[in-house]
């Protein structure tokens, strides 16, 4: 399981990247393996819209289910991988360079209270165990 040291994690399986005031989101390789082979994926809101932790922002469809993914912190919605919706597979290929949107972020010391990659390591086993 593929799991960078330079994002931090979230208990729904989506990951965040800090780049100055602005950060990268997308879905884990945890998270992908679990949905198995992708085959949609929607951003629901636009550029300029805010969105608060935990806010529903798109969805993502596979052959065996489908799911919400949420903002891992406050923001507000800069930029949108649009290449995902004419290929969503590449998010099961490359989950962490497949991003699905980029936020600029309302505080980014909202992200020290998620996982980093050791404790997202250890969440994942103990939800395996």
């Amino acid at each position: 399981m593929n799991i960078p040291e330079d994002r931090r994690y979230t208990q729904n399986d989506e990951w965040i990247k800090l780049d100055g005031e602005s950060a990268t989101v997308g879905i884990s390789d945890y998270a992908q393996d679990q949905l198995s082979d992708i085959v949609y994926f929607e951003v629901s809101l636009g550029e300029g819209d805010s969105l608060s932790a935990g806010d529903a922002f798109g969805t993502v469809e596979s052959v065996k289910a489908a799911s919400d993914v949420y903002a891992p912190a406050a923001g507000e919605l800069v930029a949108v991988n649009a290449a995902l919706a004419d290929t969503p597979e590449a998010i099961n290929s490359d989950p962490y360079g497949s991003w699905m949107i980029k936020l600029k972020l309302a505080d980014a010391a909202e992200l020290d209270g998620l996982m980093d990659a050791a404790a997202y390591k250890a969440y994942i086993e103990e939800r395996e165990a």
